[in-house]
C-alpha cells in the first residue's frame, strides 16, 4: 500500500505543476480558478459522495460507516482542542486563520483521491462519514472562528436569525449528496447504468481538478518569503504532524477495520483546508496568509501523508 500512495502523490505532484505551469502561462488566473474550485467543491466532490454510497448493503459497511463517524467526531473533537491550546488569541491577529488551518483537513480535494487510489470506493464510503463531520464543523466552530469580532464580542445576537443563517450554511452540496447517498444505500436504491456511468465520469475529474486548483495557489506563493514565517511552520505541524500522531495512537489501542482505519488517517493527515482560505476571504481576514499555509502544508503533505501510511502498514 506504501508503493501505491506514492505513486499516487508522485502522480498528483506532476498534476500540481501543470497547475502551475498554467498560471505562469495565464492560461487560468484568479477567476478561472475559483470558477473551478466552484465547480470541484459544488459539483464532483457530492457526486463522488453519493457514487461512493452505491455498494450492496452489508453489515459490515454498516459498522463501518458508524465507527467512521465516531472516530471523525473524536478527531474534530481533538482538534479544536489542541488548535485552541497551541494557538493563542493574545497579541495575535490572525489566529482565527490559523486556529482555522490547524484544526481542518482538505479531506476533499486531496483526500478523495488519495483514499480512492489506495482503498477504492469503500474507503471513500467511510470517507463521507468524515467530510459530513467536516463540514459540520467547518460551518460552526469554523464560522465562529471566522465571523468572531472583539469589537462586538458582547453585542446581542437574534437566536432565531443565527440558527437560521446556521441551517442555511450547513445544507451545502457536500452534506445534502452524504445524506442521499445514505439514503439511497440503506433503501438500496440503485441508480440506472446510464446514471451510474454519467456520475462516474464526473467523479473521475476529482483528482485533476483538485491538483490543478492547488497547483494554482502554490503558484501565487512566494515560497522564499513563506519559508521565513515561523508561524507557518507552528501551523502546519500541528496539522500534518501532530493531529495524525494523536489519531495514529487512538488507533493503536482501538483496533478497528483497517480500511476504516487507513482512511481515517489519510484524512486527518491532509494539509490545511482550502475552505480556510474561501472563508478568510469572505469574512475579511488575512486572506494571503491563508493561501500560504494552504501552499506550504500542500507541499510538506507530499511526504508526512506517505511517513503516516508506511507506520500504519507496519504497525496497525
Amino acid at each position: 500500500m506504501f508503493s501505491i500512495i506514492i505513486m499516487q502523490i508522485i502522480k498528483m505532484l506532476l498534476i500540481l505543476l501543470v497547475g502551475v505551469l498554467c498560471y505562469r502561462l495565464k492560461l487560468i488566473d484568479d477567476h478561472a480558478n475559483t470558477g473551478l474550485a466552484n465547480l470541484l467543491l459544488l459539483v464532483v466532490n457530492p457526486i463522488v459522495a453519493v457514487t461512493a454510497l452505491q455498494p450492496d448493503y452489508s453489515p459490515e459497511l454498516v459498522a463501518g460507516l458508524l465507527i467512521s463517524y465516531g472516530l471523525a467526531i473524536l478527531t474534530h473533537l481533538i482538534m479544536v482542542l489542541i488548535s485552541s491550546l497551541c494557538i493563542h488569541e493574545e497579541g495575535n491577529d490572525n489566529f482565527a486563520v490559523e486556529r482555522f488551518a490547524a484544526t481542518y483537513s482538505n479531506c476533499g480535494f486531496i483526500g478523495i483521491p488519495l483514499v480512492q487510489s489506495i482503498l477504492g470506493s469503500e474507503g471513500v464510503l467511510y470517507l463521507t462519514a468524515y467530510m459530513t463531520v467536516f463540514n459540520i464543523f467547518s460551518w460552526t466552530h469554523g464560522l465562529g472562528l471566522m465571523t468572531r469580532d472583539n469589537s462586538q464580542k458582547h453585542s446581542k445576537r437574534d437566536p432565531a436569525s443565527s440558527v437560521k443563517t446556521l441551517l442555511g450554511h450547513l445544507c451545502t452540496p457536500m452534506i445534502l449528496a452524504s445524506f442521499l447517498g445514505l439514503i439511497c444505500f440503506f433503501l438500496q436504491i440503485k441508480f440506472p447504468p446510464v446514471l451510474s456511468d454519467t456520475l462516474t465520469y464526473i467523479g473521475n475529474m476529482n483528482t485533476p481538478l483538485a491538483m490543478i486548483i492547488a497547483g494554482v495557489s502554490v503558484a501565487q506563493t512566494s515560497i522564499p518569503d513563506l519559508l521565513k514565517n515561523r508561524r507557518i511552520y507552528l501551523v502546519s505541524l500541528i496539522k500534518l504532524i501532530v493531529m495524525p500522531a494523536i489519531l495514529f495512537v487512538i488507533l493503536l489501542v482501538v483496533r478497528v477495520n483497517s480500511t476504516v482505519a487507513y482512511t481515517m488517517l489519510v484524512a486527518a493527515a491532509c494539509p490545511c483546508a482550502a475552505t480556510g482560505t474561501a472563508f478568510a476571504l469572505k469574512f475579511q481576514k488575512n486572506y494571503a496568509y491563508s493561501s500560504e499555509i494552504y501552499a506550504f502544508s500542500t507541499l510538506c503533505s507530499l511526504l508526512t501523508i506517505p511517513a503516516f501510511v508506511y507506520m500504519a502498514e507496519r504497525l496497525l
